[in-house]
């Protein structure tokens, strides 16, 4: 397991210094995410222009898991292809699975911070909630 110090500092600093948590005036695309196990509701929106996201931002409620997962996938995304987009998002949903290389962990910078999820099945959904609402939006771009 990792440095417990380190991964509450993380998800600590997420929470409490978000930086993708507002209203984006200019999105066109959002999604509402809800994982009713826990509370956690977001709502996930993107602007995203010839097939890249340029902006990103979530509103909502939940734990500490499921809005620094959100705030950490958007500083991954943000700049990205919408290919590159859901690569990413099929290295973090593996990884929460357990079945990623150090390699691919690498490419999700600090989200993989939350791979010991992955031992706690409560938090699963947590976790996965804003990276599973941007794959069903990304279905649509």
């Amino acid at each position: 397991m990792q440095n417990n110090t380190f991964y509450n500092e993380v998800l600590t600093d997420h929470n409490l210094h978000p930086i993708h948590k507002h209203h984006l005036e200019d999105a066109n695309f959002s999604l509402e995410g809800v994982n009713p196990s826990c509370g956690d509701d977001i709502i996930l929106n993107l602007k995203v222009e010839d097939g890249r996201i340029v902006d990103g931002a979530y509103e909502g409620d939940g734990c500490a898991i499921s809005q620094a997962s959100a705030d950490m996938m958007l500083d991954l995304v943000i700049g990205k292809s919408k290919e590159e987009a859901e690569h990413l998002a099929d290295i973090f949903l593996r990884m929460i699975k357990g079945s990623i290389t150090e390699d691919e962990k690498e490419e999700l910078e600090e989200a993989s911070i939350l791979s010991d999820v992955s031992h706690m099945p409560a938090r699963v959904k947590c976790a996965v909630l804003g990276w599973h609402t941007m794959q069903e939006m990304l279905e649509e771009v």
